[in-house]
């Protein structure tokens, strides 16, 4: 497979990685469904939101797949007074990515993002690659290493 910026940036930070492929169709591009078709647990596979407040200030989410972000909570982290998903037309001009394959990592901008803390359970954890059907495993700490993240309670 071709590299993603997803990669790439994980390779220009000496940060270690392994790529793992699964069957997905456009009915079925939750990262639920993504752990499954993959065989992994859903509490380590993480989705990516992408939130943009009423400043229209862009915030990234990343949470196990079964997982919600609380909008409270949302809110209360980003010093918004009101903040919503962004619409599946807008994710690929904000974000260079479409849903299915929307990573944390390699977006056209750098967004503040925010990675749930029970990610800190984990050995390893799956994000999305950058493409539909593929998925990144890396250590909680790279991954914020490498999005410049910061580890928060958001569910």
């Amino acid at each position: 497979m071709k590299k993603t910026n997803a990669m790439r940036i994980l390779e220009s930070l000496g940060i270690e990685y392994e790529v793992l492929s699964y069957d997905w169709d456009e009915d079925h591009l939750d990262a639920v469904h993504a752990s499954h078709s993959a065989g992994l647990p859903s509490e380590q596979v993480f989705k990516t939101i992408v939130m943009q407040n009423s400043d229209n200030a862009v915030f990234v989410f990343c949470l196990p797949s079964d997982f919600s972000v609380s909008l409270k909570k949302a809110r209360s982290l980003t010093g918004s007074k009101e903040i919503n998903l962004i619409g599946l037309e807008n994710l690929l001009s904000l974000t260079g990515y479409v849903r299915g394959g929307c990573s944390p990592l390699g977006m056209k901008k750098h967004f503040p993002t925010f990675v749930e803390e029970l990610a800190l359970l984990q050995e390893h954890i799956y994000v999305s690659a950058g493409l539909r059907g593929f998925q990144l495993k890396i250590t909680p700490k790279a991954l914020v290493k490498a999005t410049e993240a910061v580890f928060a309670d958001f569910t």
